[in-house]
């Protein structure tokens, strides 16, 4: 049976490098999966899935308005397609219609779907995506990665460029190390990256 999966963590804990071995995985098999990525993250390239160790693969970019179960009925649709797995980076940013849509998708046309991001933005607040993400999912699983004190790192600080956590500001602001650090719930309810 086919499942919504939802892999989440704090940044750097290798989400997209795990999304990258499970599609190599199911193409080793001779599956073919379908990888998204959102469109408007285009730090590696346009529609590009990169991990920080080197690894990279080409994927479908999707916006807001993009429509996953449309997208996904189209494609298994071609005469010969051997797609078995969805795999989405990035997927707090999906909008909770685009969950339903995944969620339909894999109950519907039988495909799990694995979905690979963020649970909470630098104020600690859920993202859309990662909420219904949260309430749909099938299987839940944590990826981990730690904070400086050596305890696992759970949350995410937004800092400026002087190293200072910035509390304020729009939820979404693509960046990588320079912009963010993974933390502790202590070392995030204190500010201390």
């Amino acid at each position: 049976m086919a499942k919504l999966y939802f892999y989440f963590s704090a940044m750097n804990a290798g989400k997209s490098t795990v999304l990258l071995q499970s599609s190599y995985n199911y193409q080793e098999r001779g599956m073919e999966t379908l990888v998204y990525t959102p469109a408007f993250d285009n730090r590696f390239g346009q529609g590009l899935v990169a991990s920080r160790i080197g690894l990279k693969a080409d994927a479908i970019p999707f916006a807001a308005n993009f429509n996953f179960y449309l997208d996904i009925e189209q494609r298994l649709q071609r005469p010969g397609h051997k797609i078995r797995c969805i795999l989405v980076d990035e997927a707090q940013f999906l909008t909770k219609a685009q969950v339903d849509q995944l969620a339909d998708a894999v109950d519907r046309l039988h495909v799990p779907a694995l979905c690979y991001g963020l649970r909470t933005d630098f104020r600690g607040e859920l993202f859309e995506g990662s909420a219904r993400l949260l309430a749909l999912a099938d299987e839940l699983n944590e990826i981990k990665t730690i904070c400086h004190c050596g305890s696992k790192a759970t949350m995410v600080l937004r800092i400026d460029k002087d190293g200072k956590p910035v509390k304020t500001g729009e939820q979404v602001e693509i960046g990588d190390n320079d912009r963010y650090v993974s933390v502790c719930r202590k070392h995030f309810m204190h500010n201390t990256p």
